[in-house]
């Protein structure tokens, strides 16, 4: 990275700052004008997909609870909900159970990863979530974005489950944490198949089809993207977790509705 590169990623960051501190416009509530029902709760359309919503928890790459998430409630466009119920009901057959881990985004959660990002003195999760990325590459390498497509409402970052699915335990703030592209057996333990990589790390082993993924891992990261691409579903080559339903409903709008039980009824 040259001189010059460098100084432009520098100030990159406080400029997003700034620029989001004033708050974005935020998008119109789905349901006023655009149809009944334009939004819901992926729990009232398919309730066998299991949810673990991380970022109403402290278990996530900033540590603590994101603003914006009341309760930790799946919110969907409906199109993107009813896709999700396809290919469940086909993984079903397979002996596997989706698990979403993250749906609809406030925007003002994403400006939260923002200022996250920005605050070179909040390492706390580093250890799990970026062990080999300075957290100075995170906007340049594209891990933490200004706006995300999770807040247009069609896109769930979701992964496999073996069934029967296996308890797990809560994350336990301060507790050791393990890289999230150790083995297995070695990072925190999730009801999930092993993907190669835990769920929101900051790692090219995270590229879906990262040639180091191989046998058993490959083939799970790819039962999911084959199920899903099946019912529309776009995979993030980035993220083997992160999925896109096209055509979005919304593909120019950013919401900014805090997410809870509750919203999915007023939508």
């Amino acid at each position: 990275m040259t001189g010059l590169a460098r100084a432009a990623s520098a100030l990159l960051v406080p400029l997003l700052v700034s620029a989001l501190a004033s708050g974005p416009a935020p998008g119109p509530d789905p349901g006023h004008g655009h149809g009944h029902g334009a939004f819901v709760s992926l729990r009232a359309v398919e309730p066998t997909i299991l949810q673990d919503m991380r970022y109403a928890t402290p278990h996530n790459f900033t540590g603590e609870r994101v603003p914006g998430y009341l309760e930790p409630v799946c919110l969907l466009t409906r199109p993107a909900a009813e896709a999700l119920r396809r290919a469940q009901r086909t993984l079903l057959r397979r002996g596997h159970s989706l698990k979403v881990y993250d749906c609809y985004r406030p925007q003002r959660a994403v400006d939260r990863f923002v200022r996250w990002a920005a605050d070179p003195r909040d390492q706390a999760m580093k250890a799990e979530f970026y062990p080999r990325v300075d957290k100075s590459r995170l906007f340049a390498d594209g891990y933490i974005a200004a706006r995300s497509g999770h807040s247009r409402g069609s896109t769930v970052d979701v992964t496999l489950v073996r069934l029967p699915a296996a308890p797990t335990r809560p994350y336990v703030p301060g507790e050791r944490l393990t890289p999230c592209h150790a083995p297995r057996e070695e990072r925190f333990p999730d009801n999930s198949v092993d993907m190669g990589t835990g769920y929101d790390c900051f790692d090219t082993l995270s590229h879906t089809d990262d040639p180091r993924i191989e046998g058993v891992r490959r083939a799970n990261r790819l039962l999911l993207r084959d199920a899903l691409a099946a019912e529309g579903l776009v995979n993030l080559p980035e993220e083997w977790w992160h999925f896109t339903y096209r055509p979005e409903p919304y593909p120019d709008r950013y919401f900014d509705v805090p997410v809870s039980a509750r919203a999915a009824v007023r939508w």
